[in-house]
């Protein structure tokens, strides 16, 4: 059969708008609206049957809403209403009805079930085209600022805003600081015991704060960048942690915030920074922050790290320079194998860990204290290095010099990625304007 056939058999079906009668054949004569794709076929067959033209009336199959993609796209924008955004994405909430209806048009005219374009693919391309047009933004089908919902039942738009995102580093500058929130494991974080007469008060153990500590790395700079972009909620992540006793020099750890429901996304990074720093007062301090994509949450918690340490050490009874050199030197490149640290076997599981000291150097202080740096991948227990755990960290600096041996004072220097940088271009979002 013809195109003129397939049309035909269309026609013969009930009253229809130009829009689906176009759609069912909106694989050929690409370039065209389907709305213009219907009108030509209507007059191509009027002209082949040499029968008075008609044009379309009453649609059975969208029941007019071919004819509402201004409205539908006018009501997006009034739902979006101050929500700053660059990319969306339209979906519709299709009646049961429309559905059945535009099964029915392809099947009553002996056409295949996906002939053409579905009608809620139609209605979200074209509401979608007219959305970006008014709002000045691109459609982004994989992962939008902005999802606009058309539900036709309810006659209104939804509107679901996703999360945004900021990269950056952040030096640790205080010993005493854990890198997030440290619900109290006494109360559950409530800040309440219960007592004897069936009543509450404060949590002995943590005073009634619910944490254990009363500042961290995430409430030093999340809530900085919640607020700069008006967001209802901020989650921090982190590559990897240092202990609450360390801190993080040097080039500091790269990071993200991700923000829930943010109404702003075109924060000024150098604004941003400064206000975080200057709310940190100190204990810590950010550098480098950049809109990033999605995908970097993943890259910061999975992407392969080294780290580089440095670490002041005491010895339980004086070292010789030469037995302190000799034990550096079986370390370096030295692959240690590691049980569970038992200070972290409550909240982690027990497994044997193999990793590597890439490079380790060092100088005694005095006979019973050292200064020490290492650069080691990411996962190695540098504590247990030094003290050997008890035997649960082989080979240990502590066992080669046979001497009990503490980390006094712990630095992290770097976190860097072990065959890429974290702040790959491919993450990042470029600044807009």
């Amino acid at each position: 059969m013809s195109i003129l056939d397939d049309a035909r058999a269309v026609l013969d079906n009930g009253p229809i708008c130009d829009s689906c009668l176009g759609r069912v054949f909106a694989d050929r004569s690409f370039g065209l609206t389907n709305r213009a794709r219907g009108r030509a076929l209507r007059t191509t067959v009027a002209l082949d049957a040499d029968e008075p033209f008609e044009g379309p009336e009453d649609c059975w199959v969208c029941e007019g809403e071919c004819d509402r993609f201004d409205e539908w796209a006018e009501r997006a924008v009034a739902a979006l209403g101050d929500v700053e955004f660059e990319t969306y994405q339209v979906g519709t909430r299709v009646p049961p009805l429309i559905e059945e209806n535009d099964r029915l048009l392809r099947e009553e005219s002996d056409l295949p079930t996906d002939a053409g374009e579905s009608f809620k693919s139609a209605l979200n391309r074209e509401v979608g085209k007219r959305l970006g047009e008014r709002t000045d933004t691109e459609v982004d089908f994989e992962r939008p600022d902005v999802l606009a919902l058309v539900n036709l039942d309810r006659g209104d738009v939804d509107v679901q805003v996703n999360p945004a995102f900021v990269y950056g580093r952040y030096r640790k500058l205080e010993r005493g600081i854990p890198q997030t929130e440290w619900p109290c494991r006494e109360c559950g974080g409530s800040g309440k015991q219960f007592v004897a007469d069936g009543g509450e008060e404060p949590c002995d153990y943590c005073g009634g704060s619910g944490y254990l500590y009363d500042r961290s790395v995430e409430e030093l700079t999340a809530p900085v960048v919640e607020e700069a972009m008006d967001g209802s909620e901020s989650i921090f992540h982190g590559a990897g942690r240092e202990d609450v006793d360390a801190t993080m020099q040097g080039t500091g750890r790269p990071f993200v915030i991700e923000v829930k429901h943010p109404q702003r996304r075109a924060v000024d990074a150098e604004e941003l920074e400064t206000e975080i720093n200057e709310f940190a007062d100190e204990s810590v301090e950010v550098e480098g922050l950049r809109r990033a994509t999605h995908e970097m949450v993943e890259r910061v918690k999975e992407l392969d790290a080294h780290k580089t340490y440095s670490m002041a050490i005491e010895f339980a009874e004086p070292i010789e320079e030469t037995a302190f050199a000799d034990a550096l030197a079986e370390l370096d490149g030295a692959t240690i194998e590691q049980e569970t640290p038992q200070r972290v076997d409550h909240r982690r599981a027990s497994r044997t860990r193999v990793r590597d000291v890439y490079e380790i150097e060092g100088e005694l202080d005095d006979d019973r204290h050292a200064t020490v740096e290492l650069r080691g991948a990411g996962g190695l227990y540098v504590k247990e290095l030094v003290s050997s755990d008890e035997g649960r960290t082989e080979p240990s600096l502590a066992g080669l010099l046979g001497v009990d041996s503490e980390v006094t004072a712990l630095d992290v220097i770097a976190v860097e990625g072990e065959d890429e940088a974290f702040a790959d271009p491919d993450y990042l979002v470029e600044p807009s304007g």
